[in-house]
């Protein structure tokens, strides 16, 4: 069983010096989807978090002493559900992420970022990844095996037709034009039921009624020769008035919580890579014009959601070794440069692991989102703030190239003066 839960501890009992992940890592019982630090005053630490009843698989073992030189990796995240004014929409950061990308060898984002249906425009260097096998990443006890290619299994939920009719369109389309190995796809026999829950504090986080649909079908794919999944389901409990907002630009899209609960879920379940979107996209909404936010254009301009995923999955990275993968590169947490981020959301995992292994955070706060999780309130010591992502690339290529950032800004301390 899925379940949504909010935490609070008492500012008070975290005590100096206290690592505040392994505070919050001692709350929970069951296995964790998702977690992140929503808010903080100066009373208590509120989490949400995302819960499953059962085990799903055994934690890695670290890789933090093992590196693989000659390689700058930048880790850029844009959260989903949570209104991110850069990235909350239809893959309206990917200028952004394909701008930091011309920074490093290798860019890690999440599918958030780059996601917009039929759209998706992908540097080569960067590195489609579902949100855990990131956590997984930040915490050092993952390694990332880049493939030169991966067979990717596609679950479709029970459905019309005609619905079916359309995405095997696409599914043929992305084979024949972008040349994705996928395999024959699998609709299941049963609903799945993924919901939208919209939680207190206005993000959006979800559910899935039947989760054992998606492990069965998954097992069935990765019997077939899938090393990486995709999920598309029709998405309940969609609130209309809110999906006609976000297309005007006012709201989170409600979509982006539960899909973070599904690929996080078959992630963890499989540990290989895993991406949701939903069946079709919903467009008989009360708008005032026809004429949709331009951000979040992609997505009415498209019939489904399915088309991205799957192209971002071609060569999604790996946590192991897989049978009859060839691997292009390897990457680890003692590449990682800098971990980018919206300003006010730093109380995710990858923000409190990157304290952990002295990793600068750079804090975008040009990308506004409806939390107020900033440098003011989580006061870490390895943070960089800036305006824009345009700031953030050259705060990455001083760092890549050496240069104390002191030397950047005046006044310039004189030494023994």
């Amino acid at each position: 069983m899925i379940e949504n839960k909010q935490y609070r501890i008492k500012t008070a009992e975290i005590l100096p010096n206290t690592s505040l992940i392994d505070v919050v890592k001692q709350l929970f019982e069951g296995e964790v989807i998702r977690w992140y630090i929503s808010q903080i005053t100066s009373d208590f630490v509120t989490i949400e978090a995302t819960l499953y009843s059962e085990q799903l698989a055994e934690i890695p073992e670290s890789v933090e002493g093992q590196y693989y030189p000659g390689k700058s990796v930048v880790i850029n995240i844009v959260p989903t559900g949570i209104g991110c004014s850069i990235g909350g929409y239809a893959g309206d950061a990917t200028p952004a992420a394909n701008l930091l990308a011309s920074t490093v060898d290798y860019l890690i984002t999440n599918p958030n970022t780059i996601n917009a249906s039929n759209f998706i425009n992908l540097k080569p260097n960067v590195v489609y990844a579902e949100g855990h096998s990131i956590d997984l990443f930040s915490q050092g006890l993952v390694n990332f095996y880049l493939p030169y290619s991966n067979k990717v299994g596609l679950i479709i939920e029970k459905s019309e037709d005609w619905k079916i009719d359309i995405l095997f369109n696409i599914v043929n389309t992305v084979r024949a034009i972008y040349g994705v190995d996928i395999l024959e796809p699998i609709i299941t026999d049963e609903p799945i039921y993924s919901r939208c829950i919209q939680n207190e504090l206005g993000a959006f986080v979800g559910t899935v009624d039947n989760p054992e649909v998606l492990f069965n079908t998954g097992k069935e794919l990765i019997a077939r020769g899938a090393n990486a999944i995709a999920i598309t389901t029709n998405v309940q409990d969609l609130p209309p008035e809110i999906y006609a907002k976000h297309f005007r630009g006012e709201s989170p899209n409600p979509v982006g919580g539960v899909e973070a609960i599904i690929s996080h879920l078959m992630m963890k379940k499989f540990q290989i890579p895993a991406a949701h979107a939903p069946l079709l996209n919903i467009k008989d909404l009360d708008l005032v014009h026809n004429i949709v936010d331009a951000r979040g254009a992609g997505e009415m301009a498209s019939i489904s959601g399915l088309a991205c995923v799957l192209v971002g999955l071609q060569k999604a990275p790996q946590i192991k070794v897989q049978p009859k993968i060839r691997i292009a590169d390897i990457i680890n947490i003692n590449n990682v440069l800098a971990v980018v981020m919206p300003a006010t959301c730093l109380g995710g995992l990858p923000i409190l692991q990157a304290q952990k292994h002295c990793i600068p955070v750079i804090a975008v706060h040009q990308n506004q989102t409806i939390l107020d999780v900033s440098q003011s309130q989580i006061k870490l010591n390895n943070v960089i703030e800036v305006n824009s992502y345009a700031e953030a690339a050259g705060m990455i290529l001083a760092l890549k190239n050496g240069i104390n950032l002191e030397s950047l800004s005046r006044p310039l301390i004189t030494l023994r003066s």
